[in-house]
């Protein structure tokens, strides 16, 4: 069954940039949908952004023009380039694999089909 591992988070000062890679084990990202969910602390979990196997892609309001999806089906892994991060996106990312939805509860959901997440700090 799927395995999905989030790695690259940390801690990073305001306008850093931090990359985020979701490596997928046990199925394939071909044909797939991938999404990044966060959640902040007393904080509902919520799509970031997500890729469709079809190529479209979604971003939320307040990251536009600063994040950026991407993913590489031939190392089955996907990837959030985060660029000028600010304070509001320290959060704990999380990614899912074939689950679309505005936003998630419990997180991390209890499904293989979603990571068990990276952390990621921005501070001043």
């Amino acid at each position: 069954q799927a395995h999905l591992v989030e790695s690259g988070g940390g801690s990073v000062q305001v306008g850093g940039s931090l990359r985020l890679s979701c490596a997928v084990a046990g199925s394939t990202l071909d044909g797939s949908n991938v999404a990044w969910y966060r959640q902040a602390r007393g904080s509902k979990c919520e799509m970031v952004s997500s890729y469709r196997h079809d190529g479209r892609k979604f971003y939320l309001d307040s990251v536009k023009g600063r994040f950026a999806i991407f993913r590489d089906n031939a190392e089955n892994t996907a990837y959030l380039q985060m660029d000028n991060l600010k304070p509001e996106d320290t959060a704990m990312y999380y990614c899912a694999l074939n689950i679309i939805a505005p936003e998630v509860s419990p997180c991390p959901l209890p499904s293989n089909l979603f990571g068990q997440g990276t952390q990621v700090t921005v501070f001043a």
